[in-house]
């Protein structure tokens, strides 16, 4: 996809994030759309932003050893198929992306993303302790946030958006585009110094 960049354009830089962002959601909403008849469930939704946000992360040095891009669910799936559908033949940072379910924190090793299912609700604050691994932690779960989650998936109406913690997002050694943070409907803790761009 060919996408407007800084000034090229006649488009400010900052309003060009905006506009990347924007495109690469929409593209994703899209292809779920094309995927049903059916209306987007919240599930489709949300499946949609975990494959966008890998596109708007920076990770550690040490991750740029693995062979694929992992977005692994912990717990149950609740995507249904849809993450397969709009992963399949694409790539992040190079890399194939690859859905992998895994069943502790234990099997997390190499995953990029972290979605933690609603089947783990009462392991939440044993299994958001163990993983520090420079992974994204992600969950629709209630007061995510509060136990060291990263990225909570909200309900805005009848929209699914999401909120932020940054303080466990730095300490994973992890910088989110300053764009990802202005699509948040919530950003807490301490701002990074160096904000991809």
């Amino acid at each position: 996809m060919n996408i407007l960049k800084g000034r090229r354009h006649g488009i400010p830089a900052s309003r060009a994030m905006v506009v990347r962002l924007g495109c690469a959601l929409l593209g994703v909403f899209m292809v779920a759309l094309s995927l049903s008849a059916q209306t987007l469930s919240e599930y489709d939704v949300e499946a949609a932003y975990l494959y966008n946000f890998g596109k708007f992360v920076r990770w550690p040095a040490a991750s740029e050893k693995t062979s694929t891009f992992d977005i692994c669910i912990l717990g149950q799936d609740p995507f249904g198929g849809t993450l397969e559908k709009l992963i399949a033949n694409d790539k992040i940072a190079g890399k194939p992306i690859r859905k992998r379910m895994v069943e502790s924190s234990s099997d997390s090793t190499g995953c990029a993303i972290v979605y933690i299912s609603d089947s783990e609700s009462r392991d939440l604050r044993k299994i958001v302790a163990s993983l520090d691994g420079g992974e994204l932690l992600v969950s629709g779960l209630p007061n995510f946030l509060r136990e060291g989650g990263m990225i909570q998936f909200v309900m805005d109406g009848d929209r699914v958006r999401f909120e932020i913690n940054l303080d466990p997002v730095t300490k994973n050694h992890l910088i989110l585009s300053s764009q990802l943070l202005k699509v948040a409907v919530r950003v807490t803790g301490r701002r990074q110094k160096r904000a991809a761009r």
